[in-house]
């Protein structure tokens, strides 16, 4: 297995208040995460950190995940600790009252990948089926889509677009999303904040991992694409590839 990480501020925004990262727990399984600040004075680039760095801290500490229910377990505990750590720190400090991250985060073994999600960060999947959407986004316009209120088509530019309906922090208590699937040799997951969902299409996300087997080359012009049309948001990804055991796995 093998991964690469990658963020860029974009092209407006003037900071980035993207964090994320690949982390291995002591018997070497990966944890990817993304996560996507929000809140005024900067606070969103706190309030991102603090997610980041709560499962980075457990997870390192944690032993071997053997199964699934071990895996959603560790996801719901752990991220909800995050959530009253970030939560309560809007309370006490003025400058970071209201603010929150999105998160979305993946435990990968070699027989299976648990995910969890908050927010509109995105996880897909390739595999032998095909590229798919594994988690659902928590946002107004897909809550419209999935009430059949508006077409997906009428989604890509609707005026609300970014408007978050759950997010790690804003509130007491959180609801998160967490699915199993199996992961296997030649599987690629990716991570990504709406910077990059939001510029680059399905399509063209499949046409760019498909025609590179560099992980770097392919992080890379994801991002040039998400800033060559418009770069509006700051982007960050993770992919995470499960090698054909006759490949040398080089990444992280």
């Amino acid at each position: 297995m093998k991964a690469v990480y990658m963020t860029d501020r974009g092209r407006i925004r003037q900071h980035n208040e993207d964090n994320g990262g690949v982390f291995t727990n002591k018997s070497g399984q990966r944890l990817a995460i993304v996560a996507d600040g929000m809140g005024g004075h900067r606070a969103g680039d706190v309030a991102s950190e603090m997610a980041l760095t709560n499962l980075q801290n457990v997870w390192r500490e944690t032993e071997e995940i053997q199964t699934a229910d071990e895996a959603e377990t560790w996801l719901k505990s752990n991220i909800e600790k995050g959530n009253t750590l970030i939560y309560e720190h809007s309370k006490k400090v003025s400058e970071c009252e209201g603010m929150g991250t999105t998160m979305v985060a993946a435990i990968c073994t070699d027989r299976f990948t648990s995910v969890a999600n908050i927010g509109d960060s995105r996880c897909y999947i390739l595999n032998e089926t095909g590229f798919q959407q594994l988690t659902d986004d928590h946002s107004l316009v897909n809550e419209l889509v999935r009430t059949g209120q508006i077409s997906k088509e009428d989604a890509e530019h609707h005026p609300m677009k970014n408007v978050v309906l759950r997010a790690l922090g804003t509130e007491e208590s959180v609801s998160i999303d967490i699915k199993t699937i199996i992961f296997e040799e030649g599987d690629l997951l990716l991570l990504c904040s709406d910077g990059l969902s939001n510029k680059v299409t399905e399509a063209e996300m499949v046409d760019i991992i498909e025609s590179k087997t560099d992980l770097h080359e392919i992080a890379s012009t994801l991002i040039e694409l998400a800033n060559n049309n418009g770069g509006e948001d700051n982007i960050t990804l993770v992919i995470v590839e499960f090698l054909d055991s006759s490949e040398p796995g080089d990444g992280l």
